[in-house]
C-alpha cells in the first residue's frame, strides 16, 4: 500500500481491502482510494471512498456477503475510536468502459444502509447519474490499492455528461421533504455543483464551500457557514431547524448553477 495513504486510516484500509479480496478475489481488477481522504484531508464526518472495479456482475450470494462484511469494518461518524465510515462503490468494468451515461453501478455500501442491511434489505444494481461525478474524481486523484491507476482503467468522461449529472442531480431537491436529516450533505453538496457547473472541475466540499461563500448573498451565508463548520467539527448543525432559510438557500444556489449550466453549448 503506497505511504501516501493516510496513516490514520492505513489499518481499516487494510482490513476493508481483506473483505473485499475475501470476497471478490476470483473478478477483482482494482480497487482505489478517491475523495476526501487524498483532497483537503480527511475531516471529522469524512467518509473513506473506495471505488472497486470487477470483471463480471455479482452472484447475489457474494453481494449480501460482502455487504455484510463490510458493515465489520466501518462504522457511522462518531460511534468509533478506530474505524470510520466506509462509502464502497462497485462497477463491472464493461459496464464503464467504454464510458456511458448513466453507467450501472453494481453495488454500492454506505453507512446510511447499515438498518437495511442488518434487516436482510440489499440494494441491487442500478443505473447511477453519480458515477460521471466519481469516475471523474477517481480519474483527477486517487490511489490504486489494488490494480492499475485509475486514469488506465477508466475513459475519461466527457464535460457534457459530467454536467448532465450535475443537471440530475439538481433536480432531486425541490421541496423541504427532499433533504430532510441529510440537510447538512445537501448544503455542501450543493456548494460543491455550483463550483463544478462554474468551473467543470471537482472540488473537496471544504474548498466548495468556502469558494461558495465569496458568491453568496449575506442572507445564504449562514447556512453554508453552518454546514461547513459543522463538517469540520467546529460548530453544531442545527440546519433541519432552520427550515425556511434552508429551503431559500437551496434554492438560491439551485438557480445559480441552472443559469450556468443554461448557458453552456
Amino acid at each position: 500500500m503506497s505511504d501516501t495513504v493516510p496513516a490514520e486510516i492505513s489499518v481499516q484500509l487494510s482490513q476493508a481491502l481483506d473483505v473485499i479480496e475475501r470476497h471478490l478475489e476470483s473478478t477483482l481488477l482494482a480497487v482505489h482510494l478517491y475523495g476526501s481522504a487524498l483532497d483537503g484531508g480527511l475531516k471529522p464526518h469524512s467518509d473513506i471512498d473506495l471505488l472497486v472495479t470487477v470483471a463480471a456482475r455479482l452472484d447475489e450470494a457474494v453481494r449480501r456477503a460482502l455487504l455484510v462484511d463490510l458493515l465489520e469494518v466501518s462504522a457511522p461518524h462518531g460511534e468509533s475510536r478506530v474505524l470510520r465510515a466506509l462509502e464502497v462503490t462497485v462497477v463491472v468494468r464493461s459496464d464503464v468502459v467504454p464510458w456511458r451515461y448513466p453507467a450501472r453501478r453494481e453495488l454500492q455500501f454506505g453507512e446510511w444502509q447499515r438498518k437495511d442491511i442488518l434487516a436482510g434489505i440489499f440494494e441491487p444494481a442500478t443505473a447511477d447519474m453519480d458515477l460521471a461525478i466519481l469516475l471523474t474524481k477517481a480519474r483527477r486523484h486517487s490511489i490504486a490499492l489494488a490494480g492499475s491507476a485509475a486514469e488506465d482503467c477508466f475513459d475519461p468522461v466527457p464535460e457534457s455528461d459530467l454536467l448532465k449529472a450535475l443537471t440530475d442531480t439538481l433536480d432531486l431537491w425541490n421541496s423541504p421533504p427532499d433533504w430532510a436529516g441529510d440537510e447538512r450533505n445537501v448544503v455542501l453538496t450543493l456548494s460543491r455543483i455550483w463550483y463544478s457547473t462554474e468551473t467543470c472541475k471537482v472540488a473537496s466540499k471544504d474548498a466548495a464551500a468556502c469558494w461558495a461563500l465569496e458568491r453568496l448573498p449575506a442572507q445564504h451565508q449562514s447556512v453554508l457557514l453552518e454546514a461547513r463548520q459543522a463538517y469540520l467539527g467546529q460548530g453544531k448543525d442545527c440546519l433541519a431547524s432552520r427550515t425556511d432559510q434552508l429551503e431559500a438557500f437551496v434554492h438560491f444556489v439551485k438557480d445559480e448553477a441552472t443559469k450556468l449550466l443554461d448557458a453552456r453549448p
